[in-house]
């Protein structure tokens, strides 16, 4: 109990000052394209809160190319940072698949005819394959969720 305790105090220590130290801001840009309201957002362009007195003058139709105002702004950056996440899931998921599949054949060629080290390399194989599904599936939920919001 004493150690949950001080990891969650040490955690505090430094997760909160960056929550302290966050800025809201009246605009994101875009880490990957995003179609919503019949607006396509392409990548890496900034859209702006409307009420934003600093923003661009341009407005969103069509496909945006440039920096746009958008009354959606929120909904839309909202669903750019559910991409962000899983796009770094997807990452860090193929990282692990990838060690996971060297280890499983290592295990395998240096068994010298253990049947059991054989069978513990094929399961690392087979639960790494299984986690590269997951991993589709981790890169599909940005989808589902715009799909959910509309």
């Amino acid at each position: 109990m004493r150690k949950i305790f001080s990891v969650l105090a040490l955690v505090s220590l430094l997760v909160l000052p960056l929550i302290a130290s966050a800025q809201i801001k009246d605009y994101c840009t875009m880490a990957s394209d995003i179609s919503y309201g019949g607006v396509i957002y392409k990548k890496d362009f900034e859209i702006w809160n409307p009420d934003a007195g600093d923003a661009p003058a341009t407005t969103c139709s069509g496909t945006i190319s440039s920096d746009c105002k958008s009354v959606d702004w929120g909904t839309v950056c909202l669903l750019n940072s559910i991409a962000r996440i899983f796009n770094w899931i997807w990452a860090i998921m193929i990282a692990i698949v990838g060690v996971m599949i060297i280890i499983g054949a290592f295990s395998i060629i240096t068994a010298g005819g253990s049947p059991d080290k054989v069978t513990a390399g094929r399961n690392y194989i087979l639960y790494a394959l299984m986690g590269m599904v997951v991993a589709f599936f981790a890169k599909a939920i940005p989808a589902i969720v715009a799909a959910l919001i509309r």
